[in-house]
């Protein structure tokens, strides 16, 4: 969404992310295949916050693509199944 970022800080969320979710005719409402998520630090800028979600976007992406083109995803109504995913130890992405 439009100022996504500035939004969460000014409504005091604690964390703020992003997602990698299937395409369909809806706006962001693909079933969701993997997400990042960071806290929000009290000195936080718009700008500072959507630099280090940016940072997570460039490993959730590729891991996304990954378990797509591993053929690893399984789709049934909104949630996505990831087949065999062996966590690594991070809580921070889910899935690993």
């Amino acid at each position: 969404g439009l100022d996504v970022q500035k939004k969460a800080i000014d409504w005091g969320c604690k964390l703020a992310g992003c997602t990698v979710h299937f395409v369909t005719e809806g706006v962001d409402e693909g079933p969701i295949i993997i997400q990042a998520a960071v806290p929000i630090l009290d000195d936080d800028t718009a700008e500072t916050l959507a630099a280090r979600i940016l940072v997570q976007e460039h490993k959730i992406y590729p891991r996304a693509v990954q378990l797509f083109a591993e053929g690893r995803l399984r789709v049934g109504g909104r949630r996505v199944f990831i087949d065999s995913a062996k966590p690594d130890g991070e809580t921070i992405i889910s899935p690993s």
